[in-house]
């Protein structure tokens, strides 16, 4: 690599194009999730109702009963044995999705996707635009990090639509953040398109930062399925007790996937990119050892990558030996993420450090 190359400003236009053109249309992917949940059908909703009142009943037949028998002797009959969810206590359907099941709905869902893709696609571009235009990595600063990590996010969602999971309720909240994200990249932590500080010229940049960057977009999956999740378990309890949750909460929350469904699918994909992320501390620590001299220097970036892994470790290790499920395990994968993000934001622009150097 050419360490005095000069930045070719026209393609570092082209990208700052390239990402307001993204922002432009994924605020129509965002209007069209939109009416993807105002059109699709209520039909459906109280089928969680429906279904805690059937669970009821069977418990209640599953209840001992005595049966008198010839010569007075009474038998305790034997209760029906009823599988419990895994999120802990409830067997309810999953919902329709955001459609509703009904073509208009469906329709505006399907526009709203296509629409993302495309904003993914244009966004992609600006990403790649950036990198050629100083023929490097595209995330050397917070800027740079922040658009690259907004665009995996997206790549991540499109891919397990690709694989046929039933994920399309992501959209409303995925777009949402992502321009959010974009908002404050292009508003508060934008820089100029430039070369490489000496410290950041090795190979370790391709491959430590793209999988920091991979890890956080799919822990940004699981922390909004912990988080609807949440919403969804008090939506089920309140039925389950009686309740009657509102009409807005009914419609939204009736469509989701059933709270088991959220709390397994949260914790298949934090299991899942766990191993990465402690590849990529392991490949930092190499990458220190390179550039600093040492392998780990109780550096801030350093600290709270290690705190993000022990969050995350100690959830995954309390969903298989102490049994946590649910409300509890929700809480700690959602503190476990909050690590992460304040190691993303907080550290870079709060506290000083070697890393320092990436700037805002």
């Amino acid at each position: 690599m050419n360490l005095a190359a000069a930045t070719n400003e026209s393609l570092a236009e082209a990208s700052n194009v390239l990402i307001y053109s993204s922002m432009a249309v994924y605020t129509l992917a965002f209007f069209a999730h939109i009416a993807e949940w105002v059109f699709g059908s209520r039909s459906k909703v109280g089928r969680t109702a429906a279904a805690l009142s059937a669970s009821s009943a069977k418990a209640s037949a599953a209840t001992p009963a005595v049966k008198a028998q010839a010569g007075g002797t009474a038998v305790l009959e034997r209760p029906e044995v009823i599988t419990r969810s895994a999120a802990g206590t409830r067997d309810v359907p999953d919902g329709p999705g955001a459609a509703g099941g009904t073509f208009k709905g469906d329709l505006y869902g399907r526009i709203a996707v296509s629409l993302t893709v495309v904003a993914f696609l244009v966004e992609a571009g600006g990403v790649i635009t950036r990198a050629l235009s100083v023929q490097r990595a595209p995330w050397a600063n917070m800027y740079e990090f922040s658009i690259t990590f907004s665009t995996v996010a997206v790549g991540s969602y499109l891919v397990l639509l690709a694989l046929k999971k039933n994920v399309r309720w992501i959209g409303l909240p995925l777009v949402t953040t992502v321009l959010l994200d974009l908002g404050i990249a292009v508003t508060t932590l934008y820089t100029d398109s430039d070369q490489l500080v000496p410290a950041l010229h090795s190979y370790w940049l391709w491959i430590h930062v793209s999988t920091a960057i991979l890890c956080g977009a799919v822990f940004y999956l699981g922390a909004v399925g912990t988080i609807l999740y949440l919403f969804r378990d008090s939506y089920e309890n309140k039925l389950a007790s009686g309740g009657t949750p509102g009409k807005f909460a009914s419609s939204v929350l009736e469509r989701l996937p059933s709270a088991a469904s959220l709390d397994k699918f949260a914790y298949r994909i934090n299991a899942a990119v766990f191993p990465l992320w402690t590849f990529t501390i392991i490949a930092g620590a190499i990458w220190a050892g390179d550039a600093w001299g040492r392998y780990w220097g109780w550096d801030p970036k350093e600290v709270w990558s290690f705190i993000t892994w022990v969050a995350y470790a100690a959830y995954l290790h309390a969903r298989a030996t102490a049994g946590w499920k649910g409300r509890k395990a929700a809480y700690l994968a959602l503190v476990a993420f909050a690590c992460w993000l304040f190691n993303y934001y907080g550290v870079n622009i709060f506290v000083s450090g070697l890393h320092s150097y990436a700037g805002v």
